[in-house]
């Protein structure tokens, strides 16, 4: 059998860990629970990360010279150099093929599990530094605003510096904890926005810290009013449309830069002038506020405050594409679609082979095809298989259905999401050979 091809991923460099600097994309191959970071790569920015990393007690760092500041270190070694990883096995030890395929299936199914262990901690993370700088903001400011600054900076250069990445639709609750917030997914999703239309690194820092806190001024408005599940009375609706004004106030009392005020005064006007408060339109709009506004109104529709008048994602799009298209910037919301695909993640689907699934990733290169999680009644939900569309191209979405049409028996198994949240790693999606295809078809 020919040696399997180098991953981009695979084919770089190792540099000993007395030898890391500041300025060196690094490579953690621990797993998630014995590292502290959120991303298992990461461009290294301090010295204190250093220090964590030679206190993790690893020899030596994969690290990629293409994403690299610095030049290589004088005790780097190319992986060409590596010996292999395993020796020759003696024909008469060569399993059979039945087995060897059930193998590659445990450890396609495990590198799964693996690889949504670090998705689900980094996200949890995230939004564990998120919301204890936000209940401080008010009372320490400057120390809150570093620590968001320093989140979507982070997050900023991950994006930035990453060939492609791939979103993933989060669980409602991971390990106990509910896991959305309205503001944390308006972020995310904006910096996946802003990536796929080339937003530079520092204005992608400034949307990531708006987009966080464009409603600030919702603090302001009544409980009864801003958390109403009923239909909203005209008093009401002029009462909740203050937000935008209460919350540049706060903004400048607490000090945010000029772009992060536009971004929370602008997150409801609209491109044909129909918005609020100031019914601006086009070009006096902010380039930051157009991206947050059309994101904004994408998660509205798709977690309300009424959960029982929730669209699905591919119905959300699908309302902004067709009949709301002039309230946003044409690219912005062209961009949207790309970044999403026509069935963004958390769409129950019908395949065109009839068998139903759950989009749970898109892959930035390949939005149209994404990859689905298949309804398999006769195998245990944690290894349904995961069929890469990108792969398959004779298998195609037929159409997207509502969880609430589905069999009873499917929607316990697909568990489709009650909200929808998302996150991002920078690894490939799941990969689908010849083998893996024959055994989810």
């Amino acid at each position: 059998m020919a040696p399997e091809e180098l991953t981009k991923d695979e084919a770089v460099s190792y540099v000993n860990a007395d030898a890391l600097s500041i300025g060196l994309f690094v490579f953690v191959d621990l797993p998630w629970f014995r590292h502290p970071f959120a991303f298992d790569r990461f461009k290294i920015k301090t010295e204190g990360q250093i220090a964590q990393l030679r206190e993790l007690g690893v020899e030596r760092f994969r690290f990629d010279p293409a994403r690299s500041d610095v030049p290589a270190p004088a005790s780097s070694a190319s992986s060409d150099s590596m010996p292999p990883a395993v020796a020759d096995v003696p024909d008469a030890l060569v399993p059979d093929p039945d087995e060897a395929a059930r193998q590659r299936r445990r450890e396609r199914h495990a590198a799964r599990r693996m690889r949504m262990a670090r998705v689900d901690r980094a996200f949890l993370q995230t939004g564990r530094m998120v919301r204890e700088a936000n209940r401080n903001l008010i009372a320490r400011p400057a120390e809150s605003l570093a620590a968001l600054n320093e989140v979507f900076g982070e997050m900023a250069s991950t994006l930035l510096a990453a060939p492609e990445i791939t979103i993933h639709a989060m669980a409602d609750r991971i390990g106990g904890e509910e896991t959305y917030s309205h503001e944390l997914n308006t972020a995310v999703m904006s910096l996946l926005l802003a990536r796929q239309l080339d937003v530079p690194g520092e204005q992608m820092q400034l949307l990531g810290l708006g987009a966080m806190l464009h409603d600030i001024g919702l603090a302001e408005i009544p409980d009864r009013v801003a958390k109403k599940r009923d239909a909203l009375t005209h008093a009401e609706v002029e009462l909740r449309k203050l937000h935008c004004e209460y919350g540049v106030k706060r903004g400048h009392q607490i000090g945010l830069p000029p772009a992060v005020l536009a971004v929370i005064g602008q997150h409801h006007e609209a491109w044909d002038g129909s918005g609020y408060p100031k019914g601006v339109s086009a070009d006096r709009i902010h380039p930051l506020a157009r991206v947050v506004a059309l994101v904004n109104e994408y998660d509205d529709l798709c977690n309300p405050v009424d959960v029982q008048r929730a669209l699905t994602p591919y119905e959300a799009l699908s309302i902004l594409f067709t009949q709301r298209r002039g309230r946003f910037e044409g690219r912005v919301l062209q961009a949207l679609v790309r970044q999403l695909g026509v069935y963004p993640p958390g769409t129950v689907v019908a395949l065109s082979d009839d068998r139903l699934g759950m989009v749970v990733s898109v892959n930035s290169k390949a939005p149209l095809r994404p990859g689905v999680m298949l309804y398999q009644p006769d195998m245990p939900k944690d290894e349904a298989g995961l069929l890469n569309l990108s792969q398959v191209p004779e298998i195609n979405i037929a159409k997207a259905m509502r969880p609430g049409d589905l069999p009873r028996a499917v929607h316990d198994y697909l568990s489709p999401r009650t909200r929808i949240a998302y996150f991002f790693d920078t690894e490939v999606d799941i990969d689908a050979d010849s083998t893996s295809l024959q055994e989810v078809a």
